[in-house]
Order: C-alpha cells, then sequence, then structure tokens
C-alpha cells in the first residue's frame, strides 16, 4: 500500500471515512477531485483532502519523507514504507545490557540498498560513522527500535536522531506476530546462520571479545549482521500482509 492511497492524514477523516473512499472508487488522490465528493463525504472534509492532496502532492514528490511521519497516525505509519522502500536505512545495536545510563553499545549494524555496514566499539564507531549511515535515509527502520536502540545510540553517542522511524515490532503486531524478533522470523520462515544465539550470547560474545579472542567478535559481527538484514526481509512480509489486511478486501489484490 502506497501513501497515495491514503487519506487518513485529513483531519475529520478515519478508518471509515477513507473506506468509504475506496469503496466509491476513490483508492487514489487523483482519482478524488472528479469523484464528485463520494457519499458521506461533507463539503467541509471534501476541501480539506483537496488541501491536503494539493501538499501532499508536492511533499511527495520532493520524497519529503518527514512530512508524511508527521502526518500520518502513529499505528499507520507502516503506509510510507512501500514508498521510501529503497531509502530505509535498516539497524539493529548489540550492547552490554539493557539500560542505556550505564551499559555501553558494542556493535552497530545498517542495512540499506542491498549493502551492509558494521561498526565496532573501540574500533569505528563513533557519532560521525552513525550520523553518516543515517544522512541520506528516508526513513529509519527497526525492531523495537524506538524504546531500545535509538535512546542508546544517543545516549552512548551523544547525537540526535530525528529521522522518521517505523519500528517494525508494532506492525508485526497488527498482523498478529507477537513476540521478539527471532520468534517471528521463525514463524515467518526467514533464515539466518545462528538459529541458537541470542542477545544473552550477544553480551557473552563481546566479554570474550574484550579478554582477546578475536573469533568472538566475528561471531557477534554476524550475529548482528543477520538481525539487520533480515528486517528488510521482515520489513517486505509485513507491509505487504498489511496491505492485504486493510487494502485488498475493498479493492482487491494486486496484478501480477
Amino acid at each position: 500500500m502506497r501513501i497515495e492511497n491514503s487519506f487518513i492524514p485529513v483531519s475529520g477523516v478515519g478508518e471509515t471515512t477513507e473506506r468509504r473512499l475506496w469503496e466509491a472508487g476513490v483508492t487514489r488522490w487523483d482519482e478524488f477531485h472528479d469523484s464528485g465528493n463520494p457519499r458521506g463525504v461533507g463539503a467541509t472534509t471534501a476541501d480539506r483532502i483537496e488541501s491536503f492532496i494539493a501538499e501532499a502532492g508536492t511533499r511527495l514528490d520532493d520524497g519529503d519523507s518527514a512530512y508524511f511521519d508527521r502526518q500520518f497516525p502513529d499505528g499507520e505509519r507502516w503506509r510510507l514504507y512501500e514508498n521510501f522502500a529503497d531509502a530505509t536505512c535498516f539497524f539493529d545495536i548489540e550492547t552490554t545490557g539493557l539500560d542505556e545510563r550505564r551499559n555501553q553499545v558494542t556493535t552497530v549494524s545498517f542495512h540499506q540498498d542491498g549493502d551492509t555496514t558494521t561498526y565496532v566499539a573501540g574500533r569505528d564507531l563513533t557519532p560521525e560513522a552513525v550520523r553518516e549511515q543515517f544522512r541520506d535515509a528516508k526513513l529509519l527502520a527497526s525492531f523495537n527500535g524506538r524504546r531500545f536502540d535509538v535512546p542508546f545510540l544517543e545516549a552512548s553517542l551523544g547525537i540526535d536522531i530525528d529521522t522518521p522511524h517505523l519500528d517494525l515490532m508494532y506492525p508485526c503486531r497488527k498482523v498478529g506476530l507477537g513476540g521478539g524478533l527471532k520468534p517471528i522470523e521463525k514463524e515467518l520462515g526467514i533464515d539466518r546462520d545462528r538459529q541458537d544465539l541470542s542477545g544473552r550470547d550477544a553480551i557473552r560474545l563481546w566479554r570474550q571479545y574484550e579478554r582477546g579472542d578475536e573469533s568472538a567478535l566475528d561471531t557477534l559481527v554476524s550475529y548482528n549482521r543477520d538481525d539487520t538484514v533480515n528486517l528488510r526481509r521482515l520489513a517486505d512480509i509485513v507491509a505487504d500482509r498489511l496491505h492485504a489486511d486493510v487494502f485488498e478486501p475493498i479493492v482487491g489484490a494486486r496484478p501480477n
């Protein structure tokens, strides 16, 4: 589902009105002007929709993801993904614990446009390196990153992260995928090299590396990179499922 299919950013348009528009054949912004105001859409709401479309079209042409991040309700930000998928930076961190005030970020991996980069604390993990990874991204994607990864990076590196952020944990819940990333991957058939490793193992591996075991760092980096790369596959699957749940029952399946 694309941003252009959406009308809920408009004041006074909720899910019911949006669905009514779709049922009337108004499934894209460019179809609204000639629709003659579908039943149940009053003149005031119609004017608001027209104003929104005029500005949103320009913003979309400019690739202004921050504008749409502000306009969409929290639970509907997944709708940004299809438009900005190729400019999305997937990221994941490993740490020495759960408290950003006391514990340390050990590795951070980023995956965008098919490339994966990992930074290691004490080597090349710096504020500048992280800012550079996020600089050209239109959208960030993580799993539980709003509550965990972002606060850790901001506290550990002294940076502010304000790029629009899709935390995939919440869209996963909307399609009935609960729990942590690893169980969700298993349920969806998303493979990784080391199914036996967990966040607790990531802490152990870092401690082994600190004691001089370079192979432990190699394993930790591989684990962190798997987390990050798999986020792209997870985002694709969940966005497709939400499209099927929200949009397809009204407008039909995507063409092959």
